[in-house]
C-alpha cells in the first residue's frame, strides 16, 4: 500500500496532462484539418480566410503546454508549422516555426512550453500552412494540445 501511495504521489508531483478543447469545435480534443489553397494577391500574399489557423481554448492555469502534430497525408511536401502562446492581455509569443516534411503517420511533439512570468495564456494556436508553401494545399493533419499542471 505504502509502495502505491509513493507512486501516486510521484505521478502527482510530475504534473497531470489534459487535453484542451478547440474554439468552435464540437468536444473532441483532437482537430483534423486539410490545408485550404490559399486565394493570393498578385503579390504572392494570402488574403481573405484561410483554414489555416486553430486555437485551443485554455480556461485555468497550466504550468506547461505540449502541443501535437501528426501527418495524415502521404503527400511529400514541405508544411509550415507554427504555434503560439496567447495571452489574455493580447499579446503572444510564437513557441514553434518549422518547415515539415513527415511522412504519413509521423509528427512531433512540441513542448513543454512554460508561459513568460506575470502572463496569463488564454489560448494557444497552432498555424498550418502559408502561402509561400502552396504544395501544402491539400495536406491533411491532426493537431492537438494538453495543459499540464
Amino acid at each position: 500500500m505504502l509502495l502505491l501511495a509513493s507512486l501516486s504521489g510521484l505521478l502527482l508531483a510530475a504534473g497531470s496532462c489534459e487535453f484542451l478543447i478547440p474554439v468552435g469545435g464540437d468536444g473532441n480534443t483532437t482537430v483534423t484539418k486539410r490545408v485550404d489553397r490559399p486565394k493570393v494577391s498578385p503579390f504572392l500574399l494570402a488574403f481573405g480566410r484561410t483554414n489555416w489557423n486553430t486555437d485551443f481554448v485554455v480556461d485555468k492555469p497550466y504550468r506547461s503546454y505540449k502541443l501535437f502534430f501528426t501527418a495524415q497525408s502521404s503527400e511529400q511536401a514541405t508544411y509550415p508549422v507554427e504555434a503560439y502562446l496567447k495571452f489574455s492581455d493580447g499579446s503572444n509569443l510564437q513557441v514553434v516555426n518549422e518547415s515539415m516534411k513527415p511522412a504519413i503517420g509521423t509528427g512531433n511533439m512540441f513542448g513543454p512550453f512554460r508561459s513568460p512570468g506575470g502572463k496569463a495564456v488564454s489560448q494557444v494556436n497552432f498555424k498550418v500552412g502559408s502561402s509561400l508553401e502552396p504544395e501544402a494545399s491539400g495536406f491533411s493533419y491532426r493537431i492537438a494540445v494538453q495543459g499540464c499542471r
